[in-house]
């Protein structure tokens, strides 16, 4: 995912209540939200194997963005997708998980990573070495560090705030979030390594690229306290929308 803003345990109702939009080549071969035969859900990216959020009935969360910065690249990188399908197939608690993958962190491109399970949610970019422990509240990520204050993410996390103050919290509601196409004024623009007119276009909630690139995907997570979870995604090529119910299972 490229734009993720979300509510950590900070909800009468919800434990977590997130949106996101999945940035990507259009032609990149890409199945829908469905139940994997490991048994977690997730969409799937066809040609790396992975994925970029998933959520396990046994109770395990994961989401991924990129971490942009064409500065400094590497040879033949691992798939970045496999870090989300990773956490979900093991039995590791989110920071042995993070732990276990930091000796290891040079084979990706850049990557900023959360996943959760229980009442721990854990932050690990391998553009630094911590592993930061999600406090709860509301907080955004792009493709920097968390809650790093670029405008789209400062605007993210506003409209979730606010969806919340108003009680618009269903997973239609959160689904209609990030659908900005505003860019950013060229004063609050990052420096990420793209040219000047990639990084004003890259600035918009909901991106719009030529006919090659864009936002592809927007999906919503709502995770009870009571452990009921919903997913609904909305995909804009082709067009369509998938939802997903179950109940936490922490023996699944």
């Amino acid at each position: 995912m490229c734009l993720i803003s979300f509510n950590w345990k900070a909800h009468p109702v919800y434990q977590l209540i997130l949106v996101g939009n999945r940035d990507e080549f259009y032609n990149r071969p890409t199945s829908s939200l469905h139940l994997w035969e490991s048994g977690f859900y997730a969409g799937k990216d066809l040609k790396g194997g992975g994925t970029w959020m998933g959520f396990h009935p046994n109770g395990k969360f994961a989401a991924l963005t990129n971490f942009r910065d064409f500065r400094h690249s590497i040879s033949d990188p691992v798939t970045r997708g496999h870090l989300v399908k990773d956490f979900l197939e093991n039995n590791h608690d989110p920071v042995q998980y993070l732990k276990s993958i930091k000796k290891e962190m040079g084979r990706y491109e850049g990557f900023n990573l959360l996943v959760a399970e229980g009442d721990q949610m854990a932050y690990l970019s391998n553009r630094r070495q911590e592993i930061e422990i999600v406090s709860p509240g509301i907080h955004g990520i792009s493709n920097a560090f968390l809650d790093t204050p670029w405008p789209k993410v400062e605007q993210a996390k506003l409209e979730l705030q606010r969806g919340i103050e108003s009680k618009l919290v269903d997973e239609s509601s959160i689904l209609s979030l990030l659908q900005s196409e505003e860019y950013a004024s060229d004063t609050s623009l990052p420096t990420t390594g793209v040219p000047y007119e990639m990084e004003r276009v890259l600035s918009a909630q909901f991106v719009k690229m030529g006919k090659e690139y864009g936002t592809v995907n927007t999906s919503a997570v709502l995770w009870r306290h009571d452990g009921e979870v919903i997913i609904k995604e909305r995909r804009t090529i082709p067009s369509e929308e998938n939802t997903v119910k179950f109940q936490i299972r922490p023996d699944f």
